[in-house]
């Protein structure tokens, strides 16, 4: 998996594609949380990307929204694909984060 960021201000933008599972969850979630950490709890996360998601990668998520609110931020995600929007569906996350349609609307989010 690669993930990229664009940052500005107090904002940052993930994009994330490929797979995310066990084998780069934890990696993955420490560099969101190094965008936190550096003063930008408002995450954007790009999902258009993203081929596949386990609960491992639920987990980066979950751990994800609840630093950004602590923080006084918050977490979009965006553009699921059809597999991550099924695994988010069934996992009852679709209705516990904020999912957006595009990032337009994710923006307009946090």
């Amino acid at each position: 998996m690669t993930m990229t960021v664009e940052s500005q201000g107090n904002l940052a933008v993930v994009v994330l594609t490929g797979r995310l599972d066990s084998t780069n969850a934890a990696d993955t979630e420490a560099k969101i949380v190094s965008q936190i950490e550096a003063g930008r709890p408002r995450i954007v996360v790009d999902a258009s990307q993203l081929e596949y998601l386990s609960s491992a990668g639920l987990r980066v998520f979950l751990v994800v929204a609840k630093r950004v609110k602590a923080a006084g931020g918050a977490l979009a995600l965006h553009s699921l694909t059809d597999h991550v929007r099924e695994v988010f569906e069934i996992s009852g996350f679709i209705n516990v984060l904020t999912v957006c349609a595009n990032r337009e609307d994710a923006l307009g989010r946090v």
